[in-house]
C-alpha cells in the first residue's frame, strides 16, 4: 500500500457540519466563554460539549422539614423570609432568616451574591435550595443554588447534572452551553446493529446522548446505564473498524518474506556482549516469523522500562538490512529519537551498518546527506520523530518500519510510515505495559508479544514514600548519596495542565537544590531549545553536574546508568504507570538504586493505593492491572499521562465487555460489507467522520 491510500484527504458529510462548528456558533457564548468551555470540555466545538458528559449529579429531591433537615445535605425548602439583617462591613454576609413553621435557618450571601437579597424580601415566600451547613450550632444554606417564587416551582431541576468545569466557569454556564449544543444534534442514520439494539434495548444515539445530559436519578451517570453503554458501544465500535479497517489495508498487498544469514546480529552481538535473555530470544523468535512470512507483520512488542526492547527492535532492523532492505525506527520524542539512535548507531557500527538520524533539529548538508543515503540505499537504517513520514523522506526499499511508544501516534501516522516502503512490516513498541482488558482497544489490530523478564546486570530499585513535610530529610539523603558519588534525577510535579506552571515549579525546585549543592544542579524541560536541552543532558551524563531537575520530559528515553537516585516530588499527581516509567530511568547501573515518592499531605484513598504498589513492586504488568482498576480506563495508564488514547464516553474498565462485542461486530460488518457501501456501511462511515477516524476511509478500497 505505498502510498496510494493512506493519505487522501476525506470530506466529512455536511450532516456533521453542525457538530463540527465553533462552540462560539452557539447562542449566548461569547469569546471569553467560548475559552473556558473549550478548556474544561477538552475542544471548542458543538461536539466537544456533546461529548462533555455529566460526572455526577445534585439531587434536590430531598424536601424535609427544617426541623428535620440535617447539615452536610442538599435540600429544597419552602420558606417565609422573616428578617433581613445587611452585612456591618464588607467582608461580612447579608444574613436573611426564613422559616416554614417547623423552625427557621439563616440564608448567608457574601459579596457579589448580595445583589440575591432583593430575591428575598421580607415576607415573600420562597422555594430555595442548595446545601445545608451549621455555623455556631445554627442550621445555614450559604448562598443557596436557586431561590425561586413558588410559581416558578417547575423551573428547579430535582436532579441537576454536574460537569467537569475550569477555573472562571460556572456550572450553569456549562449546562446552559450543553442544552445548546443538543439543540444541535442531527438525526443521524443508525450504525449500530439493530438486533444488537433491540437485545440491550438500547435508545438510538441522540436520545442515549439526551438521556445521558438529562439523568433521571443518581444511577443515571453510572457507568452501566444504558444510555451511557450505548454511547460507550459506539465509540468503541468506531475504534474497531477503525483497527480492522487499518489492520486490513496494511495487509491488503501480499508482504515479502525477509531472511537473513545472521552475519549482521552476530556482529551486533559480540559487540553488545551479553546473548539475548530467554524472554528476549522468544520475542524475537515471533518477530522473525513474521519477517519470514509472505504476509505483512503488524505486531506489538511489550516490555516493561528497561526490559531490552531496543535490542530485540535492533536485531528485527538488521533481518530487514541481511535481506537487502532498510529498516527505520520513529520515536515520538526528539530526546528518545536522539537516546536511540546514540545506542543503535554504536551497536550497528560494529557491524558495519550505518544509521541515519531525522528529527526537525537536522538541517543543511547534515539532512541533505541523510536524505540522499535512504533514497538510494547507501545508508540502510534510519532513526527518527515523525518527520521521518514528512514528503520529503524517500526510501530506497523501506521493509521493516519500528514505532516505539505507539500510543503517541495515531493509526494514521502508523499508515503514513508504513506507506514510504512497498509492503513494508511494522512493529510497534512500548514500555507502558498494557492490561489485559485495553489489549484490544488502540493495539486491537495487532499480534502481540512480550518481553516479561528482566535483562541480567539491571538491579531491583529500592522504593520508598515520604510525606512532603520530610523534603529536608529527603534533601540530607540526597546529600549522602552525592557524596558516595551518585547522580540523581529529580522530577517535579505536573502542577497543572499548564507547563508554564510545571517550569516554574521545576524552575524553583531547582533553584532550592541549587543552594544545597551549589554548581551541581542542572535543569531539563519540555520549554527549552533543542541545544539547550542536549546540553542540561550532555552535562548530567558527563558528571559534569550530578543533580538533574526535570519535567516529565525524562520519562522516557533518557539513559544516564550512572544515576542510581531519582526523587518524584508530590507523586500522587503522577497515574502509576507515569510514576513506574519514571522510576525506570534508574537501576541501570552498578549501584544500589533508589527511588523516593514524595507526597503531599492528606492523600486521597486513591492515591495511597498508588504510592503503596509502587512501594511494593516493580513489576510493570502488575502495575497497570492495577492503574487500571484504581483509575478506570479513562486516562488508564496515565495530567494526561502516556498510556492508550483517552477515551470520551467509554471506560474500558468498566465496560471491558463492550469491547470484544465490538470487535466482533466490525469483522463481522467487514466481512459482510467490505466497502462500506450498503446502507449500515453508509452510517458506520457517518460513525468514523463523528470519531474523527476518516484518516482510514481511503484505506476502504483496498478491501
Amino acid at each position: 500500500m505505498a502510498g496510494e491510500h493512506s493519505c487522501q484527504p476525506v470530506t466529512r458529510p455536511p450532516l456533521l457540519f453542525p457538530l463540527f462548528a465553533a462552540a462560539g456558533s452557539l447562542p449566548g457564548i461569547g469569546p471569553r466563554r467560548e475559552a473556558l468551555l473549550a478548556r474544561a470540555a477538552g475542544g471548542g466545538r458543538v461536539l466537544d460539549l456533546v461529548f462533555h458528559l455529566p460526572a455526577g449529579v445534585i439531587d434536590r429531591r430531598a424536601r424535609p422539614a427544617i426541623a428535620e433537615a440535617r447539615p452536610g445535605r442538599v435540600v429544597t425548602l419552602e420558606v417565609t423570609v422573616a428578617a433581613r439583617r445587611p452585612p456591618r462591613s464588607a467582608a461580612a454576609p447579608w444574613v436573611i432568616e426564613v422559616g416554614d413553621g417547623t423552625g427557621s435557618l439563616d440564608i448567608l450571601l457574601f459579596g457579589q451574591g448580595a445583589h440575591r437579597a432583593n430575591q428575598l424580601p421580607e415576607g415573600a415566600r420562597r422555594i430555595i435550595s442548595g446545601e445545608l451547613r451549621l455555623d455556631r450550632g445554627r442550621l445555614v444554606m450559604p448562598h443557596p443554588d436557586f431561590i425561586l417564587p413558588p410559581e416558578r416551582a417547575a423551573e428547579l431541576p430535582l436532579i441537576e447534572p454536574v460537569y467537569g468545569l475550569t477555573a472562571g466557569l460556572r456550572g450553569w454556564e456549562m449546562r446552559r452551553a450543553v442544552e445548546a449544543a443538543l439543540a444541535r444534534l442531527p438525526d443521524l442514520p443508525e450504525w449500530a446493529d439493530p438486533a444488537l439494539v433491540r437485545r440491550e434495548r438500547w435508545p438510538s444515539w441522540a436520545a442515549a446522548l439526551a438521556a445521558a445530559h438529562h439523568p433521571e436519578d443518581p444511577a443515571a451517570v453510572a457507568p452501566t446505564h444504558p444510555a451511557r453503554t450505548r454511547l460507550a458501544y459506539d465509540e468503541l465500535f468506531a475504534q474497531q473498524v477503525t483497527l480492522a479497517l487499518s489492520r486490513r489495508a496494511l495487509r491488503a498487498k501480499p508482504g515479502r518474506a525477509l531472511v537473513g544469514d545472521g552475519r549482521l546480529r552476530a556482529a551486533v552481538l559480540a559487540a553488545f556482549g551479553h546473548a539475548p535473555t530467554p524472554a528476549q530470544a522468544k520475542a524475537l523468535a515471533e518477530i522473525d516469523a513474521d519477517l519470514a512470512s509472505p504476509r505483512r507483520m503488524l505486531r506489538l512488542l511489550q516490555g516493561d522500562v528497561g526490559s531490552g526492547k531496543t535490542l530485540v527492535a535492533l536485531l528485527a532492523m538488521l533481518r530487514a538490512v541481511e535481506a537487502g532492505a532498510q529498516a527505520a525506527l520513529m520515536a515520538p520524542t526528539e530526546i528518545l529519537a536522539r537516546q536511540h539512535h546514540a545506542t543503535i548507531s554504536r551497536l550497528a557500527a560494529a557491524a558495519g551498518v550505518e544509521v541515519a538520524l531525522l528529527t526537525g533539529r537536522e538541517k543543511g548538508r547534515a539532512r541533505e546527506a541523510a536524505l540522499a543515503g535512504l533514497a538510494d540505499g547507501t545508508i540502510p537504517l534510519a532513526v527518527g520523530t515523525h518527520a521521518l513520514f514528512q514528503d520529503g523522506v524517500a526510501f530506497r526499499d523501506l521493509a521493516l518500519a519500528v514505532i516505539d511508544e505507539q500510543h503517541r501516534f495515531g493509526v494514521h501516522q502508523r499508515l503514513m510510515l508504513a506507506a514510504k516502503g512497498e509492503a513494508a512490516d511494522v512493529l510497534v513498541m512500548t514500555a507502558t505495559p498494557i492490561p489485559r482488558t485495553l489489549l484490544l482497544t488502540a493495539w486491537g489490530d495487532m499480534e502481540v508479544s512480550r518481553i516479561a523478564a528482566r535483562p541480567p546486570g539491571r538491579r531491583p530499585v529500592t522504593t520508598l514514600a515520604k510525606p512532603l513535610s520530610k523534603l529536608a530529610e529527603v534533601v540530607e539523603a540526597i546529600g549522602r548519596r552525592l557524596a558516595a558519588g551518585a547522580r540523581v534525577f529529580w522530577v517535579c510535579p505536573l502542577v497543572s495542565d499548564s507547563e508554564l506552571a510545571d517550569l516554574a515549579a521545576a524552575e524553583a525546585r531547582a533553584a532550592d537544590l541549587a543552594r544545597h549543592f551549589p554548581g551541581r544542579v542542572a535543569l531539563l524541560h519540555g520549554k527549552m531549545r533543542g541545544p539547550e536541552k542536549d546540553a542540561a543532558m550532555a552535562a548530567f551524563a558527563s558528571g559534569e553536574k550530578t543533580v538533574l531537575v526535570a519535567t516529565t520530559v525524562v520519562e522516557v528515553g533518557i539513559d544516564v546508568p550512572e544515576a542510581s537516585v531519582i526523587v518524584i516530588e508530590q507523586a500522587e499527581r503522577f497515574g502509576l504507570a507515569q510514576a513506574h516509567q519514571l522510576r525506570g530511568r534508574v537501576g541501570r547501573g552498578a549501584e544500589p538504586s533508589y527511588c523516593l515518592l514524595v507526597y503531599a499531605e492528606p492523600l486521597s484513598e486513591i492515591a495511597r493505593k498508588r504510592i503503596e504498589t509502587l512501594v511494593a513492586t516493580e513489576d510493570g504488568f502488575a502495575i497497570a492491572e492495577e492503574d487500571l482498576r484504581l483509575r478506570g480506563g479513562g486516562e488508564a495508564l496515565g495530567t494526561r499521562q502516556s498510556g492508550p488514547p483517552t477515551f470520551r464516553l467509554a471506560d474500558p474498565a468498566a465496560h471491558a465487555n463492550l469491547i470484544a462485542l465490538a470487535r466482533d461486530d466490525a469483522a463481522l460488518l467487514l466481512e459482510r460489507d467490505p466497502e462500506l457501501a450498503g446502507s449500515r456501511g453508509q452510517a458506520v462511515r457517518t460513525l468514523l467522520h463523528l470519531f474523527e477516524a476518516e484518516a482510514v476511509i481511503p484505506t476502504i478500497a483496498s478491501g
